[in-house]
């Protein structure tokens, strides 16, 4: 059975512009993207919750011939079944026929989407998101230091090697990669030379120049008049 369409719930630069990016080259234009006003914490309303309850996005849909749908909600996750949908792509090592490069890609997949995702999302919480008395700059430094002294060497080793972090060839995982260090770099992170050339080579793809045309619309600080501070949970 195939996917007859694909939507995709989306604000620019966060989470989802991973999904929308690798969607883009997987499938061209040929998606729904729905924005959702984070800022005027539109995934707190009801009918939202109602699609995550996690209130946030990406959020894709998938409807088959049957008008089946099925709803995802972890950006990683979205990720990487793109890659596995479209093999012709071949934006994934295949695991029966390259597994070493299978597990190495799956490994950084993972590792941008998990922990890498978890520091990024702590530093955007007590520097940005929560009420002021909740942050806690003690929080924001340990993470700092930790994303500088362990994260970065990690990354910067890879990209000394090769344009791509899985290697000589992109893959879905630079999607999520190459987001988290635009992110990081939005917090004073990955400033060496080497992060700016990475991403050089990445934003030259056309998938990536539509995933995030819209990036401009994003903005660090919560916009005045936005009551998202007293409805973030964390």
């Amino acid at each position: 059975m195939t996917i007859e369409k694909f939507k995709l719930y989306h604000y620019p630069a966060t989470r989802s512009a991973r999904v929308k990016w690798m969607l883009h080259e997987v499938l061209e234009d040929d998606f729904e993207v729905k924005v959702v006003d984070l800022y005027q914490g539109v995934q707190y309303q009801d009918d939202f919750v109602a699609k995550n309850p996690n209130h946030n996005v990406p959020v894709l849909e998938m409807i088959d011939a049957d008008g089946n749908c099925q709803t995802m909600l972890e950006s990683g996750a979205m990720v990487a079944l793109l890659a596995d949908m479209f093999p012709q792509k071949q934006l994934a090592p295949l695991a029966d026929e390259q597994p070493l490069a299978r597990a190495d890609y799956l490994h950084m997949m993972y590792f941008g989407a998990s922990w890498m995702d978890m520091i990024l999302w702590q530093l955007r919480m007590h520097k940005h998101l929560l009420p002021e008395a909740d942050r806690d700059s003690k929080t924001f430094d340990r993470y700092t230091d930790k994303f500088t002294n362990e994260i970065e060497p990690q990354l910067k080793a890879r990209l000394e090697k090769a344009p791509y972090i899985c290697g000589e060839k992109f893959t879905a995982a630079d999607c999520i990669i190459a987001h988290n260090v635009m992110w990081a770099r939005g917090y004073g992170l990955c400033q060496d030379g080497i992060f700016g050339q990475y991403l050089s080579v990445v934003s030259k793809r056309p998938g990536f120049m539509r995933g995030f045309a819209d990036a401009k619309q994003f903005q660090l600080e919560v916009p005045e008049g936005s009551d998202l501070n007293k409805l973030v949970t964390g």
